[in-house]
């Protein structure tokens, strides 16, 4: 769990993750940009395709405000490669196979599915702003509609 919870206003935790295209990705890297840091369950299932296709649809629109996309889950680069390919995704997905940054944000919560409970990732957007603050927390996300609404955050 995170040792400070993560509230809108706060300074967003910093992190540095391998991307699928082989480099490193740090939040310090992007100070300036806002960032749509949005994590995520699993590449190439059913909602998260959806989510990750939604993002890739607005890629132009997050970039006219200055914004950068950036999806993170535990899987692989090579797994994170394999979807981008397959969905042409434009934007970069971050693999944190050890779950450091996706607890750092509070996202790994107990869930529950056919009745049997477990821990995993709680489909969670944050926007970032180019100071480096949490402006927005989405908990829950439900991927209809979730994009445009982000984009309408942004200022």
């Amino acid at each position: 769990m995170p040792s400070k919870e993560i509230a809108e206003g706060n300074a967003a935790p910093n992190f540095s993750l391998p991307a699928n295209n082989g480099e490193q990705v740090s939040l310090a890297g992007l100070k300036g940009k806002w960032v749509v840091l949005y994590f995520y369950p699993k590449d190439d299932t059913p909602g998260c395709t959806k989510e990750a296709c939604s993002f890739r649809d607005t890629k132009s629109e997050f970039t006219k405000k200055n914004a950068v996309v950036l999806g993170v889950s535990k899987d692989s680069a090579d797994s994170h490669e394999k979807f981008i390919s397959k969905y042409n995704l434009n934007f970069l997905l971050l693999a944190d196979t050890t779950g450091e940054v996706i607890e750092k944000y509070g996202a790994f919560k107990k869930k529950s599915m056919f009745g049997k409970t477990f821990l995993g990732i709680q489909r969670s957007t944050f926007l970032i702003s180019p100071e480096g603050k949490i402006a927005k927390i989405w908990r829950n996300v439900k991927v209809d509609g979730h994009e445009g609404e982000v984009l309408e955050k942004i200022k």
